[in-house]
């Protein structure tokens, strides 16, 4: 009698292990296409079905290589002095796009479609969702190739281990003055950790509702947001005012209106983007989950139906009867963006900002220094490319 084997006593070992390491190299090289290219297909059917137009899909770099390629030959090109028509050279792939696609056009952020907005009723609806259709992208792919061991990888690694080094150090010191009863000093970070200290865990007995991992975060933003909207604020300001020197004598009397001008022309933030993580209705359109909405600040702020034909004229007045009747019949100036996901900090910036440029205007007169070159030029904020050389002269 023969005896009877399975097909597993059969087959050795290692071409088990084989099998078993074909079909999950299958299954993954399935899942790499389904999101490199049939899911994008079939977002791009859905959108233009609906009457949407923009740029097809290509695989896997979608239009990054245009628009690395239209940025580089903007950027080489400085704008004359006193040209405030920015978004041409700010923005070139988006401008291009919007102008041939219309205000509400479809472009590809590698294989992910992206809805570029400029009408600013429907970047209001965006920004005032309470139900969760919208929230901010979250790209941890990308993300990941910062592991790459690139010379410019190591320098922000680098950096970033070092800011984290010097915040985990002041608040474990503070930590622990908190818990010997020293007073919290009523600043931000105080108030942070005292809140904080202040959560249980459940059980009645005090505990940190918060990682410090977390609480660095937290500290990040605060500052690095903070300060890279005031410094960019401050510093389109006082080059404008050198462009306009007959606005410098104005502008003791009336800041607010030239802070919002000089915000509505050079915004710091150019654009605010969401991300659809369920089906959702906006302006008629159904939007598939997975698509990036991205609202153009910068093309809304510098739209002649919206603002008129002087829109890239700097002109501080439009705003002398406030901020709902500088623009055409809309509530369109959107610098720190708008309904319950709009910036906290903005008035505080804004405060300070009227403070420190009183200071300098008391002090001094300014003008550009002959070196200066006009490029605005985006990285993250929109700065200078080449610095702000400004000659000071005191009063």
């Amino acid at each position: 009698m023969v005896p009877r084997t399975t097909f597993a006593a059969a087959v050795p070992l290692p071409w088990g292990l084989l099998v078993g390491v074909l079909v999950g190299l299958l299954w993954a090289a399935g899942r790499l296409l389904n999101r490199l290219w049939w899911q994008p297909r079939r977002l791009e059917r859905v959108l233009s079905s609906q009457g949407f137009r923009g740029t097809s899909y290509r695989f896997l770099t979608g239009d990054l290589k245009d628009f690395a390629r239209l940025n580089q030959e903007a950027w080489s090109r400085p704008l004359p002095l006193r040209c405030h028509d920015i978004a041409p050279r700010a923005i070139p792939f988006l401008y291009n796009n919007m102008r041939e696609h219309g205000k509400t056009s479809l472009s590809w952020f590698g294989p992910i479609p992206k809805v570029t907005i400029a009408d600013p009723e429907l970047a209001k609806d965006v920004l005032s969702s309470k139900f969760g259709h919208f929230e901010k992208p979250r790209f941890p792919a990308l993300f990941k190739l910062l592991l790459l061991p690139t010379e410019n990888n190591r320098k922000m690694c680098r950096i970033n281990k070092e800011i984290g080094t010097i915040l985990r150090d002041l608040i474990e010191k503070r930590i622990q003055a908190i818990k010997e009863g020293e007073s919290t000093r009523h600043d931000l970070l105080g108030l942070l950790l005292e809140s904080n200290m202040r959560e249980t865990d459940g059980t009645g007995k005090s505990g940190m509702a918060m990682t410090i991992e977390d609480i660095i975060g937290e500290c990040k933003l605060f500052y690095f947001a903070g300060m890279e909207t005031m410094s960019v604020l401050l510093t389109w300001t006082m080059v404008v005012l050198s462009m306009h020197p007959e606005w410098q004598d104005r502008a003791r009397e009336e800041v607010t209106m030239i802070l919002y001008e000089v915000l509505r022309l050079y915004p710091p933030g150019n654009k605010i983007s969401r991300k659809t993580y369920k089906e959702v209705e906006l302006g008629g359109i159904v939007y598939p989950a997975g698509v990036i909405v991205e609202m153009s600040v910068l093309m809304i702020h510098h739209d002649p139906d919206i603002w008129g034909s002087d829109v890239h004229e700097f002109k501080p007045d439009r705003f002398s009867e406030g901020i709902c009747k500088a623009s055409k019949g809309h509530a369109a100036f959107l610098p720190f963006g708008w309904g319950p996901r709009i910036c906290i900090g903005q008035n505080f910036a804004l405060l300070e900002a009227k403070i420190a440029l009183c200071m300098i205007l008391q002090r001094f007169e300014f003008e550009l220094a002959p070196s200066y070159t006009h490029v605005p030029h985006i990285v993250v904020a929109m700065h200078p490319m080449h610095g702000a050389q400004v000659k000071l002269r005191v009063i």
